[in-house]
């Protein structure tokens, strides 16, 4: 299970780094510290419970973070161009 954390965090590397080359900084900072975040826990050898609780955690903050964003603080219709 540590070796999932391990791709987990190769591709939210891969995403900050496309983020920053598309311009949005404060997406690939965020992306970034996700990357070092589930790199750390790569290497705590927890067993495959705490993963996964830790994993059910993280999913949970995501969902409530973004239905936050979208419901309270996104402005639909306006675009960056």
């Amino acid at each position: 299970m540590d070796r999932m954390f391990r791709v987990i965090s190769f591709w939210t590397g891969v995403m900050a780094v496309l983020f920053m080359a598309g311009g949005m900084n404060e997406m690939a900072i965020l992306f970034f510290g996700q990357t070092g975040a589930f790199l750390a826990l790569s290497y705590l050898k927890l067993s495959e419970r705490a993963y996964v609780y830790i994993f059910g955690a993280y999913l949970t903050l995501f969902f409530v973070g973004f239905t936050y964003y979208s419901t309270f603080i996104l402005v639909p219709g306006i675009g960056g161009h």
